[in-house]
C-alpha cells in the first residue's frame, strides 16, 4: 500500500462532491442546492434511507455525480447527512476548483462516510486533475488528515502520473 500526503489543493473539489465541510468546496458549491434526478426513487422513512435508481445525476453549483444508483442516509433526530453511497460501472464526479481548475473521478462505489470523516473509491478508482492521475482497486481518502491511501489490490500496483507543471506550482 502506497501513503501519499496531497494538499487541499489536489482533492477539494472531490471531498465537496460529498456534501462535506464548506472550506474543502469551491466556494459557490456549498450554498447552493443539492438537485438529484433519476429514473425512480425510493424512500425509507424508518431507515431515513433515500435510494435512487437509473440514470442518476447530482449537481450542486459545479458539481456533477452520476451513477446507476446513488444511496442517501440520514440521521433520524438531526436530518443530517450520514453516508452517501454511489454505484456504476462506474459512478463519475467532476467539480470545479477554487483555483478553476477541473476535478474528475470514477469508481464502482463511491462512500462518503461524514462521520469517520472519510472517502472511499473502490474499484476502478480514478483520481484526474489536469494530466495528473492517481489509480488503484481502492483509494481512501482521510479529509481533516488530508491523508490519501491508494491500494492496487489482488496483486496489482497502485499507478500515479504527476506532470512536472503541477509539481512547481507547490
Amino acid at each position: 500500500m502506497k501513503i501519499l500526503h496531497l494538499s487541499a489543493f489536489y482533492l477539494s473539489a472531490l471531498l465537496c462532491v460529498f456534501l462535506s465541510t464548506p472550506s474543502w468546496a469551491l466556494t459557490d458549491d456549498q450554498k447552493q442546492p443539492i438537485h438529484i434526478t433519476s429514473d425512480s426513487q425510493n424512500l425509507d422513512m424508518k431507515s431515513n434511507k433515500v435510494t435512487f435508481t437509473g440514470n442518476v445525476k447530482l449537481t450542486q453549483g459545479s458539481i456533477l455525480l452520476t451513477a446507476d444508483k446513488l444511496v442517501v442516509y440520514r440521521n433520524a433526530k438531526t436530518g443530517e447527512l450520514t453516508e452517501i453511497q454511489g454505484y456504476g460501472k462506474p459512478s463519475r464526479f467532476s467539480q470545479k476548483t477554487d483555483e478553476g481548475k477541473m476535478l474528475r473521478g470514477q469508481a464502482d462505489k463511491l462512500v462518503y462516510n461524514v462521520a469517520a470523516d472519510e472517502l472511499v473509491m473502490t474499484t476502478n478508482a480514478e483520481l484526474h486533475q489536469d494530466d495528473s492521475t492517481i489509480k488503484g482497486k481502492v483509494i481512501t481518502y482521510h479529509i481533516s488528515s488530508q491523508n490519501l491511501k491508494a491500494n492496487g489490490g489482488d496483486g496489482e500496483r497502485v499507478s500515479t502520473v504527476i506532470q512536472p507543471a503541477q509539481l512547481e506550482q507547490k
